[in-house]
């Protein structure tokens, strides 16, 4: 009795001992998508490595839907310890698959509670909000008043003003057709049917968008789907001081997309997952965000850059579905819009 009394207690300090007593790792991975690694710099994780001793790697694993599918398949054995980049487009997909170990993060008080996820499975780390831009000069040389809603898109003579890209081949296409979802419930088919008829085009992705069609850089479009913060992004890459954006904002009918970060399941580098995760949502890194993937920081403590300060015009109340409902409806809900503008 003894004995086994001495084995059942050795076995609970070893079940105990298992988390607190990780292993610190010399490096930590993080799986992400391509364009959050390509703006990765030595600073970018510079104070975290300072401060734990741990250096970050970033592996970039294609887009957004293939970093989730990769996420997925090496569930049992991570290709990372912390996966970032994945939103509500594929969050649904990741969550039923139960990749994150649940982390509730230092600092989530500074994050708007309608970016959270029920029980904290990922932690918000920035947004972006898909919007129709408008250009400036092009409206007022040509005596047109400037759209503020979607209802107004509809009518022809904005329709034929305005270009869109695939929600099948492009992420600002599909976040703007959930955008119209939410606004018309079962009528969104219709509003697609009247830009049709009203000859709105579309373009695969969003560079063929905004610098071949819109008429910022010589298209015939001057209304074209971008981003809210691409206004202060014309202001900071321009080749002559603006006072001004030569660009502005429609507000109604913008869909707001929010990343997450988690700590992978599995990782034998939990407890330092959690720790990185925490640091992606302090003012060290959320600082960092705008000017270098040009979206805004989820903590809502931390100051913006001058010039997105100056020139950022956000919707109040952005659109944003339910991950679970996009998970099972995003597919049937491509495929009746390519049948409504190329059937």
């Amino acid at each position: 009795m003894r004995r086994a009394w001495i084995l059942a207690a050795l076995l609970v300090v070893a079940a105990c001992s298992g988390r607190s007593g990780e292993e610190t790792p010399d490096t930590l991975r993080i799986l992400s998508h391509d364009s959050f690694r390509d703006a990765v710099t030595e600073e970018t994780f510079a104070a975290f490595t300072e401060e734990t001793g741990i250096a970050v790697e970033v592996i970039a694993a294609g887009d957004a839907g293939s970093m989730v599918n990769q996420a997925i398949l090496s569930k049992d054995n991570p290709l990372a310890d912390v996966l970032f980049g994945v939103d509500d487009t594929f969050l649904s997909r990741a969550l039923d698959n139960e990749i994150f170990v649940p982390h509730t993060a230092a600092g989530i008080e500074t994050v708007d509670p309608g970016m959270r996820i029920e029980g904290d499975p990922v932690t918000p780390i920035d947004f972006g909000d898909v919007c129709v831009n408008y250009d400036k000069e092009w409206f007022e040389a040509n005596g047109v008043a400037i759209p503020d809603s979607l209802d107004d898109l509809r009518k022809p003579e904005y329709a034929r003003l305005l270009v869109v890209t695939h929600p099948a081949t492009s992420s600002p296409g599909l976040a703007f057709l959930f955008a119209t979802i939410q606004a018309y419930g079962d009528g969104w088919k219709d509003f697609w049917a009247d830009l049709k008829a009203g000859g709105v085009r579309v373009e695969s992705g969003w560079s063929e968008a905004y610098y071949e069609a819109f008429t910022r850089y010589g298209g015939d479009r001057p209304l074209v789907l971008s981003y809210a913060s691409s206004p202060p992004a014309e202001v900071m890459f321009a080749e002559e001081p603006l006072d001004e954006a030569p660009t502005g904002v429609m507000t109604d009918g913008c869909y707001r997309q929010v990343e997450y970060a988690g700590v992978l399941v599995n990782t034998g580098h939990t407890e330092a997952a959690r720790k990185l995760v925490d640091f992606m949502l302090s003012e060290a890194f959320q600082a960092q965000i705008p000017d270098a993937w040009f979206v805004y920081p989820a903590n809502g403590q931390v100051e913006l850059p001058e010039v997105w300060e100056e020139h950022t015009v956000l919707p109040d109340d952005p659109a944003r579905l339910d991950p679970a409902e996009i998970g099972s409806e995003r597919e049937s809900w491509i495929d009746e819009w390519t049948e409504i503008l190329e059937g």
